[in-house]
């Protein structure tokens, strides 16, 4: 008897303990070393916005079949002031839908000119999410919103895991908001999709690390949910340089698809997050390129 309730003890004790570590669905925090740059996470995707003292500049909605309210309730738990701007950081549906409550709230739109192409094309399918806003501004190679003393730059780097990514740098702060293509201590995405060329990647990569920038924030919680660094981005173009290297030695030798997705490997990466699980797949891009002259 006392054994059973010893065991039942441990059993709750063990489950609390789970609980209490896991981490709430939502959360914000304010950026030490700033006065104004927040960071707000939705599960496993997380935007930054900057208050103002004439309003509030928002980055992705990151509401994609889920509700943007937690979104705007945090930003209105740190301000009274008014959202004003929501700033895409590329067309893909789970950073960019959702944002329409926000539009409600008379907010403006930015994104690159071909995420509103791509837009504009799913709604003349009639596929577009319902949610999902069209952008009320576009920008090109660059673009700056200035806000209540507060500067925004938006640079487009180039085609990578998108055609439209842009990057977001607080020129003050030197911060950037830097959405999916510069991961931190983990493989790339899968095959690495909507990229025509992996060596154009590696060259957008080099534009990243070339802005004046000090810290990193990423649109997912990668490594531990740290900041990335001019290092990380760094090591990330290592990583594609390596995987392009021995991708072509693969294709060379006629290795390409299946026994280069196989055989490469790179050691020197094995503890990044996603390594085994998407490894083959990033072959498989860079043996498009190699091997099939893509």
């Amino acid at each position: 008897m006392k054994t059973s309730f010893c065991i039942a003890v441990l059993a709750a004790l063990v489950t609390g303990s789970a609980f209490a570590q896991s981490p709430p669905q939502t959360s914000t925090r304010k950026v030490d070393g700033t006065d104004n740059v927040y960071i707000f996470r939705n599960g496993g995707h997380q935007s930054m916005f900057v208050v103002t003292p004439k309003g509030v500049i928002a980055t992705d909605p990151i509401s994609y079949l889920r509700p943007a309210k937690p979104y705007i309730d945090a930003i209105k738990a740190v301000t009274d002031q008014p959202i004003k701007y929501v700033v895409y950081s590329h067309h893909h549906y789970d950073h960019i839908a959702g944002g329409q409550p926000f539009k409600d709230l008379g907010a403006t739109f930015v994104a690159h000119r071909r995420t509103k192409e791509r837009l504009l094309e799913l709604k003349k399918q009639n596929s577009l999410l319902a949610d999902v806003v069209m952008p009320d501004q576009v920008v090109d190679d660059k673009k700056s919103i200035t806000l209540g003393g507060t500067t925004l730059e938006l640079d487009y780097v180039g085609r990578n895991h998108s055609d439209n990514s842009l990057v977001m740098r607080l020129p003050k702060e030197k911060i950037v908001f830097v959405v999916d293509f510069a991961p931190i201590e983990s493989v790339q995405f899968r095959n690495i999709p909507d990229n025509a060329s992996p060596l154009e990647y590696i060259a957008s990569l080099k534009k990243l690390a070339s802005l004046d920038w000090e810290r990193m924030i990423p649109g997912h919680p990668y490594a531990g949910g740290r900041f990335g660094t001019k290092k990380d981005v760094e090591d990330d173009i290592a990583y594609m340089e390596d995987l392009s290297a021995e991708v072509k030695k693969a294709a060379d030798a006629g290795k390409c698809f299946d026994t280069a997705m196989k055989e490469v490997k790179l050691p020197k990466y094995e503890k990044w997050a996603n390594y085994e699980a998407s490894l083959p797949a990033n072959v498989e891009r860079f043996c498009y390129w190699w091997g099939r002259g893509y």
